[in-house]
């Protein structure tokens, strides 16, 4: 799955966790929309007002560390985030992220991308670029299966295409 189009870059730094994503005090809802409004909310308030459908997360190593909860990449598919890039990540958030339908890649060297950039990342072929700085970043490809589950929404909407075609 390529992500068309491009994106304004919201760069965060290392070790964001899964209560900096989406505070604890916001838990009480599984609405996407909802959890979305509160993206960010401590560590940066601007972040759910300002970001635009198709803009993307960046941010260094070990994103979504913490809670095993799906609430964290949940708000950010609510906020309307077309995907997280990312040095490293956290291997629950990088799964419920898929498990979602939220496209996540690994990028070693995104860390130099700067906030507010243009880029576009590319699922299938493995890349990110930065418009502003005409600079590819190569990242790591995800495995077709998990290509796939991103393709149709996440595991729930795999699943059920699954037990249709099955019928």
């Amino acid at each position: 799955m390529s992500v068309d189009g491009t994106g304004r870059a919201w760069v965060f730094g290392d070790d964001i966790d899964t209560d900096q994503i989406t505070p604890s005090r916001f838990l009480v809802s599984s609405d996407p929309d909802e959890l979305g409004e509160h993206a960010f909310n401590d560590l940066r308030p601007e972040f759910a007002d300002g970001v635009e459908p198709g803009d993307f997360v960046v941010a260094g190593e070990n994103f979504g560390s913490g809670s095993s909860r799906e609430h964290a990449p949940l708000s950010l598919v609510g906020a309307g985030v077309a995907g997280v890039v990312a040095q490293s990540f956290a291997r629950i958030f990088f799964r419920n992220a898929i498990n979602l339908g939220l496209p996540v890649l690994i990028c070693p060297g995104v860390g130099e991308i700067d906030d507010g950039t243009e880029i576009s990342i590319d699922v299938d072929e493995g890349f990110v670029y930065d418009h502003d700085e005409e600079i590819r970043y190569d990242a790591e490809p995800l495995p077709p299966f998990l290509q796939d589950l991103v393709d149709q929404g996440g595991l729930k909407p795999y699943t059920r295409r699954k037990l249709e075609s099955a019928d």
